[in-house]
C-alpha cells in the first residue's frame, strides 16, 4: 500500500504524536508499505526509510516548541507523483489541512485522526471564547474526510456529538514493553531524579510541560506528600511557571529524556502522576505500566480507556490535589493495592503492541479506500 502521511508535528519535536508516528511508520515500512510524510520542515529527511517533505514553518509565538508548517502548491504536485492510495491527515489544522485539499482535488481516499484536544487548550492561554470557532474549523476539516479516526472511547463520542461524522474508533496506540520493563530501574536514575535523596517516596510526570497539561496541581499534592518528591520528564513553556511554583519545594526538571533513559526513569519512580484533563489518551500512561510503575490520573477523557480505577492504576476527580494525594499515599503506603496495580498494570501493557496498532490503522485506511469505491491493491 501506498500511504501519504501529513502530520502538524514530527521530529526534532517530542510528544505523544511524534511518538505514535514513529511507532507506526516503522511498521507500516517493515510490513512493506510505501510511506511519504508531509511535515514542517527542519525534522530529518528519512524517517524508518519513508521520505519526508518539509514544508516551509513558523513556530507559535506563545508555544515556540511548536513549528506550523504551512500547505504550498509543490506539495500537492509531490503528492500526485508520488500517487498514494490513501492521504492520511493527522490532527488537521493548517498543512494536515493542506493535505485534504490535495487529496480531494486529486481523488485519493482520504483519512483523518483527531489526536489533540486544540479547542479545550485555548482556555489554557486565555483565548477559550475562540472554543466554538477552532470546534466550527476543526469540523468543517475532518468531515472532509472518508474516515475520522479517535484514539479513545470517550473521544469518538464528543467527536460525534460535535457533529463530526464517519468517527470510528481505531489506531489505538501501543507501548515497546522490551523497552519499558521493571528490569530498567536503577538505583543511579533514582538518586539523579531525587537529587541525591533515593530514599525518599519519588512522583514522576512525564510529558510536555504545557499549561493545558494540569500540571498546577502537582504543588498542592506534593505538600500533602510528607517527605516526597517530584521529577518532571519532559519541557515546554509552562516549565518557568512550575520552577517558580516549585522553588521551595523538593522538585526535580529532567528535561527531556529519550528510549532507554526515559524508560529507565520511568521504571525507578514510584508514582506516574498525570494530571492533564485534555489528552485524548496519554501513552506515557502504557508506557508507566509496562515499566511497572503504578499511575495516579485525573477521571477525564481517554485515560478512562487505560486505566481501570483500583486494578490498573488509582484515578481522582480532576484537579482535586487533596485526591489526587490520597491515591499517591495509599500507592506508597499499601503494599497489596501496590503490587496488584503493578502487576495488573503491566498485564494491560503486554495487550497493546504497535504492530497491533498499525494494523488496525491498515484496516481503517482499506475502509476509507472502499469507502471511495476505488480499492486497490496492498
Amino acid at each position: 500500500m501506498r500511504i501519504a502521511i501529513f502530520t502538524e508535528t514530527a521530529p526534532p519535536s517530542v510528544n505523544g504524536v511524534v511518538r505514535r508516528l514513529d511507532q507506526t511508520i516503522r511498521e507500516l515500512t517493515q510490513s512493506g508499505d510505501e510511506v511519504m510524510v508531509f511535515a514542517p520542515a527542519g525534522g530529518p529527511s528519512r524517517w524508518h526509510g519513508a521520505e519526508v517533505v518539509g514544508a516551509p514553518c513558523f513556530p507559535l509565538p506563545w508555544y515556540p516548541e511548536i513549528l506550523v508548517g504551512m500547505p504550498h502548491p509543490a506539495m500537492r504536485r509531490r503528492l500526485a507523483r508520488f500517487a498514494p492510495d490513501v492521504v492520511h491527515a493527522v490532527n488537521p489544522a493548517v498543512l494536515a489541512a493542506g493535505g485534504l485539499f490535495y487529496a480531494r482535488t486529486l481523488g485519493i481516499p482520504m483519512v483523518a485522526s483527531f489526536h489533540t484536544h486544540l479547542p479545550r487548550y485555548l482556555h489554557h492561554y486565555g483565548l477559550g471564547v475562540f472554543e466554538q470557532l477552532a470546534w466550527d474549523v476543526l469540523r468543517s476539516f475532518h468531515n472532509q474526510a472518508d474516515l475520522n479516526i479517535a484514539i479513545s472511547r470517550p473521544v469518538a463520542e464528543e467527536l460525534r456529538r460535535r457533529g463530526l461524522q464517519r468517527v470510528e474508533l481505531g489506531w489505538r496506540g501501543g507501548v515497546d514493553t522490551s523497552l519499558f520493563d521493571p528490569r530498567r530501574a536503577s538505583a543511579q536514575m533514582r538518586a539523579r531524579l531525587t537529587d541525591g535523596h533515593p530514599e525518599a517516596p519519588l512522583v514522576v510526570c512525564v510529558g510536555r510541560l504545557g499549561a493545558e497539561k494540569g500540571l498546577e496541581l502537582i504543588g498542592p499534592m506534593l505538600d500533602r506528600l510528607s517527605g516526597a518528591r517530584v521529577a518532571f520528564i519532559g519541557d515546554g513553556p509552562y516549565r518557568g511557571v512550575l520552577e517558580e511554583q516549585l522553588a521551595s519545594r523538593p522538585a526535580h526538571f529532567a528535561g527531556y529524556l529519550k528510549g532507554y533513559e526515559l524508560a529507565t526513569a520511568v521504571a525507578s519512580a514510584d508514582v506516574l502522576v498525570f494530571p492533564s484533563q485534555t489528552d485524548t489518551l496519554g501513552l506515557v500512561m502504557l508506557e508507566a505500566m509496562a515499566a511497572g510503575t503504578p499511575v495516579v490520573a485525573a477521571d477525564t477523557g481517554g485515560t478512562t480507556d487505560l486505566v481501570e480505577h483500583g486494578l490498573t492504576g488509582l484515578l481522582f476527580p480532576p484537579g482535586d490535589a487533596a485526591a489526587a494525594a490520597g491515591a499517591v499515599r495509599r500507592l506508597l503506603d499499601d503494599r497489596v493495592t501496590r503490587e496488584l496495580v503493578r502487576v495488573a498494570g503491566r498485564a494491560q501493557a503486554e495487550r497493546w503492541t504497535w504492530k497491533a496498532a498499525a494494523q488496525d490503522l491498515r484496516r481503517w485506511y482499506r475502509r476509507a479506500i472502499d469507502r471511495l469505491g476505488q480499492p486497490k491493491a496492498a
